[in-house]
């Protein structure tokens, strides 16, 4: 029985609107040859969030101990199979399966078992790389302690954020001093030793890790190459939040060009809480921007938050809006513009109605406010590398260029984009933040340090978000990515992909701009690039634990 690959879900509205995992098939057939017969495996089909990506008929164990993963490990090298660590497959590149595999591969399933945590110390939680940030964050809450940002979406593992620099959105506001034990780079930078399945000698076992070993800071952001069973990470007293929503200020205020004086600008909002996010539905002139801001003290007029998930006008997706969906994705790609304004008229209803206008409570019912049965779309992503006094600047430059385009596609009736555009905002990478002597910043995150521009403290978080098989979306994700890229080009400001979205677009497909997969991303790492592949290969020379794209990426 092989393995048959389907790569893009162009007409099904089951793609971008529902997502139910396939699970186990029925008869699973022989085992791979010489397979560890102890550890639980069976056959399972594997789908991405978006649907965009299927394996059928694929292998997945679920091993029950690190040692389990060695002994896979060991296994997959003696047989000439590969393995595959996956979480809760909440991304959309092809970092786990890839396009053009061959069926030799094994799935290791690591929220099975792999779920472990206890404090390692008052500020130091050790967990395995299968818990869920939903898990993670609960039991942080029950021990006073909490982040300061983390992604929006629970149904995440932790070995999947740290896997590709995961984030959420904070910078600290004007007079802010950063609380010990937290960062505002990627969650990777609060890594203060990592436990990973690695070659030693002449066999895989397991190594632990100190943030002060050379090799740590390639491991801290591997892009899955290297399989990841357990961390210990820095963890700070936990805080109160207070979330105002606003959907009252013209994008045109939002985005002004530097230098104004309004006071509905990004760059005020950043100075006066520093935690912003703005979710700008295509074709609206008024975005959804979310504005976070630390409050020990519930203020009046906020609602408390007793539970995360306080938006459910957008986890679960209203009858008209999946009607209009359904409809685009049946090929009315011209509905887009109904769609977006449908999308910001739930929504401003829906913060209303729920009372989730201005919300408090403990940082983790904040933060958390994605759900699964929130509308599937496919993403790009990009962090764009600036001085904060510059943030303006970016945002300014790259809103007028997404409106030109998006204008100049519909005026040829063509509609590539039928979501938001997400902006976020955090700091970089500062290993000084894990309060570990001889730390270093994880190479591959996004939002490691640029060495050549020591000025650069700000990264912004760029997507565009559009439903899965939309017709010209390639061509206008590439046009885009080729703006941000001339125009971000490192002397102002310094483009990077965000690993676990969509980039490297052709007209054709994302991930394909072979120049940009070979030179361009490479070249925004600088140094790091290198030293990252050379160390992540020595610790897996045989490349167990990569796919085809992986291998050919590093």
């Amino acid at each position: 029985m092989g393995m048959s690959r389907r790569t893009l879900l162009s007409g099904s509205a089951a793609a971008g609107l529902l997502w139910t995992p396939l699970g186990r098939l029925g008869d699973p057939g022989p085992a791979p040859p010489g397979f560890p017969a102890a550890i639980p495996h069976e056959r399972r089909t594997y789908l991405n969030w978006s649907g965009e990506t299927v394996a059928d008929d694929v292998w997945t164990a679920s091993p029950r101990t690190p040692a389990d993963v060695v002994a896979l490990a060991n296994w997959a090298h003696g047989q000439g199979w590969r393995l595959r660590p996956h979480g809760f497959r909440h991304g959309w590149s092809p970092l786990t399966i890839a396009p053009g595999d061959d069926a030799d591969v094994v799935l290791l399933d690591m929220t099975a078992h792999l779920t472990g945590m206890s404090m390692a110390a008052a500020d130091e939680v050790r967990v395995q790389a299968g818990a869920s940030m939903d898990a993670l964050l609960a039991y942080l809450e029950q021990q006073g302690r909490g982040l300061a940002h983390c992604p929006a979406p629970g149904d995440l593992s932790v070995g999947g954020v740290l896997a590709i620099g995961g984030h959420g959105t904070a910078i600290p506001a004007t007079g802010e001093t950063r609380a010990p034990g937290t960062t505002y780079g990627s969650l990777s930078n609060l890594v203060t030793s990592v436990t990973s399945v690695v070659r030693d000698g002449s066999s895989y076992a397991l190594r632990t890790v100190p943030r002060s070993a050379p090799d740590a800071a390639a491991l801290l952001t591997d892009l899955g190459v290297i399989c990841l069973v357990e961390v210990t990470m820095r963890v700070g007293v936990n805080t109160n939040l207070r979330c105002v929503s606003r959907v009252d200020i013209p994008a045109d205020d939002l985005f002004a060009a530097p230098g104004g004086t309004g006071p509905n600008t990004v760059e005020s909002f950043l100075a006066a809480a520093g935690r912003i996010e703005v979710i700008w539905f295509a074709f609206t002139t008024h975005p959804w921007l979310k504005v976070w801001s630390v409050a020990p003290e519930q203020p009046l007029g906020s609602r408390p938050a007793l539970t995360p998930y306080n938006y459910p006008f957008s986890d679960n997706i209203p009858r008209p809006v999946a009607e209009i969906a359904g409809a685009i994705l049946s090929g009315q790609y011209y509905l887009a513009p109904v769609l977006g304004q449908l999308q910001y008229t739930t929504s401003a209803a829906g913060l209303t109605a729920s009372l989730a206008l201005d919300l408090w409570g403990p940082s983790k019912n904040l933060l958390l406010y994605i759900k699964p049965t929130t509308l599937r779309v496919h993403a790009n992503g990009y962090a764009v590398l600036t001085r904060r006094a510059d943030v303006q600047w970016v945002l300014h430059a790259f809103a007028t260029e997404y409106e030109r385009l998006l204008h100049a596609y519909a005026a040829e009736g063509r509609y590539p984009v039928n979501g938001a555009v997400e902006i976020r905002v955090t700091g970089l990478d500062d290993p000084a933040d894990a309060e570990v002597p001889g730390a270093e910043p994880p190479l591959l995150s996004a939002v490691t340090p640029a060495p050549s521009h020591p000025e650069f403290d700000t990264a912004v978080w760029l997507d565009v978000l559009t439903l899965p098989g939309t017709a010209h979306a390639n061509a206008f994700l590439a046009d885009l990515e080729a703006f941000c890229y001339a125009t971000f080009t490192g002397e102002k400001a310094l483009t990077r992909v965000e690993w676990s979205k969509g980039w490297a677009y052709t007209a054709a497909a994302p991930w394909t701009n072979q120049t940009l997969l070979d030179r361009t991303i490479p070249a925004s790492f600088g140094p790091s690039w290198q030293r990252a592949a050379t160390e992540l290969h020595a610790l897996d020379p045989h490349g167990v634990f990569r796919n085809g794209f992986t291998g050919g990426l590093l």
